[in-house]
Formats: C-alpha cells, structure tokens, sequence
C-alpha cells in the first residue's frame, strides 16, 4: 500500500511540474490585438530574409518598419497591424506565404516582394483576391501586366525594366562610346532575362552591336567556356544584369580569362556584399543614390542611419517608399477595404519620396528618373540621373 501511495504522490507531482512548463512555455511573439471596436488594417510584408539574396530582404525589412513607426503604425483612422513573411526568393514558397498572409492572416494590403521571380507568382494571388500589392524593387513588366492585362490591385514603387534596360544601353553607347557587348544572362530569372533583351534591343536599336548573348542557370558557378568566347570577341561593354553575388562570380571569372570590358549591370548589384575589387570600375542603374543632396534623401539617410547604425541600399529605400505609399493610399481612401485603397493608390501623382516624385501609370508603375552608379573604391560613386 505504501508503494502504491508514493507512487500516486508521485505521479500527482509529475503531472503538476508538467502543467506549470506548460503555462510557461515560450509562444512567438505577436502583435497585441487592437482594443475592441478600434479600426484596423493588417498590412503583410513579404520579403526574402533567407535564401540567396537575404541582404536585400532585411534592408526592405527595415525600410518597411521604419515608414510604420515614423507613421505611429496609424494610416487615416486606421490602426496598422502587420505580419512579416520569408519567401527565401523562392516562387513556390512566396505563392505560399502569400494564401498564408491572405487566407490565414487575413492582410487586405502587401508590400513585397523583392525580387521579379517571386513577385510576379505573388501577383497572381494577390490581384485573384483583390488584395492590394507595391512591390518595393520587382521590376519585370510582368508583375503588374499579364499578356496586355492589368493587374488592377498590383502596383510597384520602382520603374521597369524596359526602361531600365533603355537606360543602361544609351549610357553604353553615348556616355562610355561603346559600339561591341556581350551580354550574359540567367535563362530562368524573369528579371535577368528582361533586362538582357531590353539591352540588346536597344543597343542594337542605337547602332551598337551584341556579339554575345549568353544565357546560364541559376545554380551555374563556371563560366569558362562563355567567358573563353566573350574573351576572343575583345567586346567593350559586358552586361551582367544579375543580382550581386552572380555578378561578383563572373566579373571575377572574366577578369581572370582577361576580358577588359566596361562591366554594366542593373540595380540588383546594389549590395555591399558585391566584389568590389572584381567589379571596380563597373557601372549599374538603380533607382537612388545615398549622395544625393535633395533634402528628402538626406533626412532619410540620418534617419536610417540613428536607427540601424547603416547608410539605406536601394532596396531600403524603396521598401519604405512603397510602404508610404501605400500608408498614404489607406489614409486618403480613409479606409480598409481593398478597392477604395486600389482607387486611391492608381490616383496617386507626385508622391513625395526618397526615390523621387512618384506617380503611377495606367499599368501600376512608377513613373520617375533613374540613376547611374559607378563601383569606384569600394564605394558606389553617384554619375547621373536619366529622367524617363
């Protein structure tokens, strides 16, 4: 019997040590839930915080929480509650955040993603539920148009890549006087493949010649035999419209097979983790420069700075211009419901933000100048602005 009893005193013990680790588990943090009654919009951010290009998502994630503080997470009458989502710049895992935020988080507005190949999948999601989408840096034309049809809950705060593409191959021809290139680009990468046939469109449009198009895979680390070929060619301009760490692998490779081409990329270069001793030199196109003394840049600039000890990329400078445009769409609809905030956004002219005035076009687009950087020691040196 008394076996029996400190057996059952035992067990008595266990299962209240086991309540107790219960009640005290850790649980994710969360949002506090707005006071009953107080109107609310759920605001979701999709970004790539892991995965090959996690640089570029946390700077948008810090662009994003930045406009919502400065804002007092308030939109109009609104209180804003906000969920934030990885896509590891992943298409299928960013269709699958985007039913998450919709479906499960109940967001009526997205700001994301960062890259063309998870957006424009993420577009397909979000206009089909007539959730509101600014996709902070996706410049394929694709994200807000398919097959001539507008996307109308889709828009973007930076310009596209036909006319990124267009800038970069008159910047070739009239600035640098080139009349040869190569281009060399991702075959499964909307954005890479965009910005190629933009180039050589309009290079070719402007008297110049592409004497290499050269397409890769994404998982692709040698690059000799293209490069072998590019090298015999002695081309003056090589177009490497790719994102940094695939840049910074072919640059290097060619300077090694001894091509002295002008490097000239687009925006996805715009990394602090680039090569900066392969690509010195090189030129890209991006949507702002941290140099450029307009008031609005420089209050943004200290800003960023006091509050993550960093000087904004462009890709935090466009995550928090998109997140205050649409801060501003919400609070000029003065509503929650996806339509108003579509009709208000698409009405948007002259948007004051770091990257420029800002309006959109009947596609969604922003409408605004480009810049042009080059890597000069270490550092992305400011050239010139080309306006649209």
């Amino acid at each position: 019997m008394k076996l029996k009893k400190i057996g059952y005193i035992l067990l008595v013990i266990l299962v209240g040590v086991s309540l107790l680790a219960t009640g005290c588990s850790s649980k994710p943090a969360q949002q506090p839930a707005a006071p009953s009654g107080e109107k609310v919009i759920k605001i979701g951010l999709i970004t790539p915080l892991t995965g090959d290009v996690k640089t570029f998502g946390e700077s948008s994630k810090n662009g994003f929480m930045l406009a919502l503080e400065q804002a007092g997470m308030k939109a109009g009458d609104y209180k804003i509650e906000f969920v934030i989502a990885d896509d590891r710049n992943d298409a299928t895992e960013a269709v699958n955040v985007a039913d998450k935020l919709i479906k499960q988080d109940k967001v009526q507005c997205i700001v994301g993603s960062v890259t063309s190949k998870a957006t424009i999948p993420i577009s397909e999601v979000t206009n089909a539920a007539k959730v509101v989408q600014i996709s902070n840096t996706a410049t394929n034309p694709k994200v807000t148009v398919d097959n001539g049809k507008r996307k109308e809950f889709v828009f973007r705060a930076c310009f596209i890549d036909p006319f990124q593409g267009k800038v970069g191959a008159k910047f070739a021809l009239e600035t640098l006087k080139a009349k040869t290139a190569a281009v060399m680009f991702d075959q499964g990468n909307d954005y890479t493949k965009g910005l190629a046939e933009q180039f050589k469109i309009n290079f070719e449009a402007g008297g110049g010649k592409v004497v290499a198009y050269e397409a890769y895979a994404q998982n692709d680390t040698d690059f000799s035999a293209v490069l072998t070929n590019i090298a015999k060619q002695n081309v003056e301009v090589l177009y490497l419209p790719d994102y940094y760490q695939k840049v910074s692998l072919i640059g290097k490779q060619a300077r090694d097979k001894g091509i002295k081409a002008t490097f000239l990329g687009g925006d996805g270069w715009d990394s602090n983790e680039i090569d900066w001793v392969a690509m010195e030199g090189g030129y890209f196109t991006n949507h702002y420069n941290s140099g450029d003394t307009r008031p609005e840049v420089q209050k943004w600039v200290n800003e960023y700075k006091a509050k993550y000890n960093a000087v904004p990329d462009a890709l935090a400078t466009l995550a928090y211009d998109a997140t205050n445009l649409l801060i501003n769409a919400i609070k000029t609809a003065n509503s929650n419901e996806p339509d108003k905030i579509r009709a208000a956004m698409q009405n948007t002219k002259d948007f004051a933000a770091v990257s420029g005035k800002t309006s959109f076009d009947a596609d969604g687009n922003s409408v605004k100048a480009a810049a042009i950087l080059q890597i000069k020691d270490k550092k992305q040196i400011f050239v010139t602005t080309v306006a649209p």
